[in-house]
């Protein structure tokens, strides 16, 4: 066996989003010498000028990353060469329903020429169980030459960040670990303890990879569950919301859980998914509870223009013609990350209605709206001109009074504004 990793030099972080940048950052303040391996042109660039685009992250904390001398982002990969720890955060897609891991296949290839004996390789990426042993491990021994194991550590360690919390950040959330044997879990411990405070090692990286799709799978069903209920609730005449804060005051059995215009990111819409095509293709049986779940959630865009449209009616007016303005085009509160974000299908289905759609997020560059939304500003003129005001996104930043005294019809898809005569809510 090798001797034990040391952790004093080289680390690459491959992906530079919203988990690997602020691990790169964090990772810095802890003494580690950072490549950020990113691909994508347009965040290269902004990197090197010491720009940041996550909003847990400033700009200053980059600019001082750069001029410590101890963060080179880069795509080339020769910038790898005999790293210390690689860490791979890269996206895990879904293509048509089947889980696209192309990048952290592509991370592999990369990093496997690079490594050295005694080399430390985690992934982070959600994935469905065993794609550490079955996928990352090969690529990178086909790709080195070495063995995981004896000649180089491999790990799992799920990603937990949670953009715009300020409350739980990287350092102060606990981190599930894993090794493929107790070697690579010593390391892979050894590592995450001078990032975070604390670390929760398992005993198998498949239990690890479960562990990720599980928390997220918890939020999806539960959410699934009173999206649900918000739909009976409204046709039967009873505040959903009220519902909810009532029994949330009961101590002990009960977790509360919001409705909302549907789900987005890539944690809710995509890793529950994850498993259970993984149980599909292994075991020939579906996994009923997500897919309920998908389906359910799915919909919620669609129920939510169904609703803008009875309300638009009882005022008398129809969508075709009207003007809708969309608060909030991120898929949560105080974020940029748009990514499968309700706001976008929304959108496209009211103008497949006829309606004009602009939209307001302060969090999103103009280039990033929905194609055929008119960027707007939330002023009073732009409120009174809407037919419509779709409250999407709840930005703490906006100017909530104003919408609630100057709209002629809001639908509240986030419960933000008290119940009025022209504000109603899912």
């Amino acid at each position: 066996m090798v001797e034990m990793v040391k952790m004093d030099e080289k680390l690459v972080v491959v992906g530079q989003g919203y988990v690997g940048l602020p691990l790169a950052m964090r990772a810095i303040e802890s003494g580690f010498v950072v490549v950020g391996l990113e691909l994508d042109h347009r965040r290269l660039e902004l990197l090197k000028q010491g720009k940041s685009y996550v909003e847990d992250i400033s700009s200053e904390t980059v600019q001082a990353a750069l001029s410590s001398g101890r963060y080179t982002p880069s795509d080339d990969a020769s910038q790898c060469n005999s790293f210390d720890v690689a860490i791979i955060t890269v996206p895990t897609p879904l293509r048509d329903g089947i889980p696209d891991l192309s990048f952290v296949e592509r991370a592999c290839v990369t990093l496997g020429p690079c490594l050295k004996r005694g080399s430390l390789v985690v992934l982070e990426s959600t994935t469905y169980p065993g794609t550490t042993e079955d996928l990352v491990r090969p690529l990178l021994e086909k790709s080195s030459g070495y063995r995981a194991g004896p000649d180089f550590y491999l790990g799992y360690s799920p990603e937990r960040i949670d953009p715009g919390n300020p409350s739980w950040l990287l350092q102060n959330t606990p981190k599930v670990i894993a090794g493929i044997d107790n070697s690579s879990l010593e390391a892979v411990k050894n590592f995450y303890l001078r990032i975070v405070d604390a670390t929760v090692p398992v005993s198998s990286t498949r239990t690890a990879e479960l562990t990720k799709i599980l928390e997220n799978t918890f939020r999806h069903v539960n959410i699934a569950l009173v999206n649900e209920l918000a739909m009976f609730a409204s046709d039967l005449g009873i505040d959903v919301w009220e519902a909810i804060s009532a029994a949330s005051t009961k101590p002990f059995g009960f977790m509360p859980f919001h409705p909302g215009p549907g789900v987005g990111g890539h944690c809710l819409p995509v890793d529950p998914s994850y498993l259970s095509w993984r149980v599909k293709q292994t075991l020939g049986t579906p996994f009923r509870f997500i897919e309920l779940a998908n389906d359910i959630n799915d919909h919620m865009p669609d129920y939510v223009v169904r609703r803008l449209i009875a309300g638009l009616n009882e005022r008398k007016k129809p969508l075709n013609g009207s003007r809708v303005l969309v608060i909030g085009l991120s898929y949560k509160r105080n974020s940029g990350d748009a990514r499968e974000s309700p706001a976008r299908v929304i959108c496209q289905r009211l103008m497949q209605y006829g309606a004009e759609v602009r939209a307001v997020d302060p969090y999103l560059d103009r280039e990033d709206f929905p194609s055929g939304v008119v960027p707007s500003e939330l002023v009073e003129e732009e409120v009174v001109a809407s037919d419509a005001v779709l409250v999407v996104t709840d930005h703490d930043c906006l100017a909530w009074d104003l919408i609630a005294r100057h709209s002629s019809y809001v639908l509240d898809t986030r419960h933000r504004l008290s119940r009025t005569n022209n504000v109603e809510p899912l």
